[in-house]
């Protein structure tokens, strides 16, 4: 099986070329473009250099949030695109959820990891997952125990910390990375990580859960926080009254 995976949920993002046996090549993005000008161009690339051409790819995964409400847009559109076209399925992972796969591996079972995005306005998208002992993208090897959520760090890290005291904690992402000194504060002894490239993640898992693709019109982006544009839309609004 060979799979394209998009991550747009942040300015550079990354491309992978992912088969049943792991990932063939992964790329980050050119972050001074933007996602609409660059996708075509990268994936054509990515699939050229590996002498693959669009119709051996068997399916299509793309981050399907939280991130930058317009890369979750651009994305999920071009991977519905694709699939469209080619008669192909497609298959929409959380990027919260990636990051903890991604990180799991270093890390024994037990362990806690808060994978963090950053949301901006001082707010991150974050997430908790306890690794368990599956295969390393199976269902089994990650659970959720705090849904996705957004909201300014320390709190969220804070009753993250009084519900789960003792374990081991682990904080994966950009937003980790950001907010790495309230960490420090609210979760002593935790380990921060960068965020790694996601798309060669979400394509494992793909072809791991590739039983649940879906139609390219059923892809659904998970927002968790609304956009910033309906909120300025509102505050002009009600200024305006």
């Amino acid at each position: 099986m060979l799979v394209v995976a998009l991550d747009t949920t942040t300015r550079a993002g990354s491309i992978a070329l992912v088969s049943s046996s792991g990932v063939v090549e992964e790329r980050a993005g050119d972050g001074a473009r933007n996602h609409a000008a660059r996708l075509p161009g990268e994936i054509t690339s990515l699939l050229r250099d590996r002498g693959v051409s669009m119709r051996d790819v068997e399916l299509y995964a793309v981050a399907s949030g939280p991130g930058s409400f317009t890369g979750l847009r651009i994305g999920i559109a071009t991977v519905q695109g694709l699939a469209f076209v080619h008669r192909r399925r497609a298959i929409g992972v959380s990027a919260l959820e990636a990051l903890a796969y991604a990180a799991s591996a270093a890390f024994a079972p037990g362990t806690i990891i808060a994978a963090m995005i950053d949301a901006h306005r001082r707010e991150v998208f974050a997430a908790a997952y306890r690794v368990g002992a599956g295969p390393s993208f199976g269902r089994e090897r990650v659970a959720e125990i705090e849904a996705p959520a957004a909201g300014a760090p320390a709190p969220i890290l804070q009753r993250w910390a009084e519900r789960h005291a003792g374990a081991q904690a682990v904080c994966v992402g950009d937003g980790a990375s950001l907010y790495a000194e309230e960490i420090g504060r609210v979760l002593p002894g935790a380990v921060v990580v960068p965020a790694p490239l996601l798309a060669g993640t979400i394509g494992q898992l793909a072809v791991e859960r590739r039983e649940e693709a879906v139609e390219a019109r059923g892809l659904r982006a998970l927002y968790v926080r609304r956009p910033d544009v309906e909120l300025e839309r509102e505050r002009n609004a009600s200024n305006q009254r």
